[in-house]
């Protein structure tokens, strides 16, 4: 049998002491100038390739130290348990509390991300919607998408009264105005379970208040409250069951039920 005449030892040897190599430092270890064959011999190791650096980084899978969100950063060199920078870039944006806008991830991931989101949206991987004059990066299940807006237009407004409130010049009336615009960004649910929240926040009495502060029935802000203590907020339902005008056939049918009595 004819023996073995590159051997992928080789590779490990250098990754081991180099932590991080080029295509050029493999084929170098190897003694080769085909890129072919250090790949076959890559697959006889459990490697890395860096989602940074235009994938031009090879790593071991037993060198990296990957954080909690599954990142490994060495001498620069990004690297990610799910592979390229667009599957680590949909799983995030999709395990998101709140979303993300470009530059968050761009701080997360330490690249440029236009290219990449533009690729996801348009593979219907992700979604996005417009907040204010930026775009937030959303999951592309639309019940995940719309918690994570909310999220996000709760978080703005609550930095944003954080902000003024420790603003000399701000007064009582700017507050009071500035959760009303937020409130008015909202849908039916969204507002019923934002003032739900605020009560909560705000104790004893708290459903008067904001009922008061957002001009709202004292029951909206009370079931708001009670959806959120029972956990009872229903994914994609706006009203409860059975609120809201009656289809156009049911009042038809109601209507002639009337008329047969």
């Amino acid at each position: 049998m004819r023996p073995e005449r590159y051997n992928s030892k080789s590779l490990v040897r250098l990754l081991k002491h180099k932590r991080i190599a080029t295509i050029d430092d493999l084929k170098q270890a190897l003694g080769t100038q085909a890129d072919a064959t250090v790949f076959r011999k890559l697959k006889q190791v459990s490697y890395l390739t860096s989602y940074s650096h235009s994938g031009k980084y090879y790593a071991l899978e037993e060198s990296a130290k990957f954080d909690e969100l599954g990142l490994w950063s060495c001498q620069t060199v990004c690297f990610s348990r799910r592979g390229t920078l667009l599957a680590t870039t949909e799983a995030l944006v999709h395990g998101a509390e709140a979303g993300f806008y470009a530059s968050e991830l761009e701080t997360l991931l330490d690249v440029t991300m236009k290219a990449a989101l533009l690729a996801l949206v348009r593979k219907k991987r992700i979604s996005r919607e417009k907040i204010e004059s930026k775009q937030l990066y959303c999951s592309a299940d639309s019940a995940t998408r719309r918690k994570q807006v909310f999220a996000r237009k709760t978080f703005a407004i609550e930095t944003s009264l954080a902000s003024a409130g420790s603003h000399p010049t701000a007064t009582l009336d700017e507050l009071k105005a500035a959760i009303v615009l937020f409130v008015s960004l909202l849908d039916e649910k969204q507002r019923r379970l934002f003032a739900g929240l605020e009560s909560l926040k705000s104790g004893y009495g708290g459903d008067q208040r904001i009922a008061e502060l957002l001009d709202l029935d004292v029951g909206t802000v009370a079931r708001g409250r009670h959806q959120l203590l029972e956990q009872n907020a229903e994914v994609g339902r706006v009203r409860r069951a059975g609120a809201g005008r009656k289809a156009v056939e049911k009042k038809r049918q109601s209507s002639r039920k009337s008329r047969n009595s």
